[in-house]
């Protein structure tokens, strides 16, 4: 991740954004390792990590993850069935149902969160010293400014 070009101005945006994907992506790995057993799918995962935000119907959820509804219906299908998120007639239109997350299904999400953080918190405090702690500190801060609307 160093500028390989020669030049002392430090690396451009594109090689940046090259070795900050890279990064991203190992980091990203790192802490699915982390993840307790749980015996759901990535998919699985990510519909009950979108529900714990809130309730949404199961058009809603397809639409954020990027897939198709049936899809979707064998997911939270899934997910019903290992007591993880319960079901109640729209509020709105009777004849759709909502999808939201169990105490069950928090408690699962806390624990993997937890995990990853914790493995995260270990990592930092026996890796890095305390300048680049600051750094790191530092570098969330701007991540969080790329990705903010």
């Amino acid at each position: 991740m160093t500028d390989t070009s020669g030049s002392t101005a430090g690396p451009g945006p594109e090689q940046i954004a090259a070795d900050l994907t890279v990064a991203v992506r190992h980091v990203v790995r790192r802490l699915r390792t982390q993840t307790p057993e749980t015996g759901l799918t990535a998919s699985q995962r990510s519909a009950l990590a979108l529900l714990a935000e809130g309730p949404a119907t199961t058009a809603e959820l397809a639409r954020a993850e990027h897939v198709r509804p049936q899809s979707m219906r064998l997911t939270v299908g899934a997910l019903e069935s290992e007591g993880l998120v319960g079901r109640a007639p729209d509020p709105h239109d009777g004849r759709r149902s909502v999808v939201s997350v169990t105490e069950d299904g928090r408690r699962v999400l806390a624990e993997a969160r937890d995990a990853k953080r914790n493995w995260l918190a270990a990592a930092v405090a026996d890796r890095l010293d305390e300048r680049e702690r600051r750094q790191l500190a530092d570098a969330v801060v701007l991540l969080e400014r790329l990705v903010r609307p």
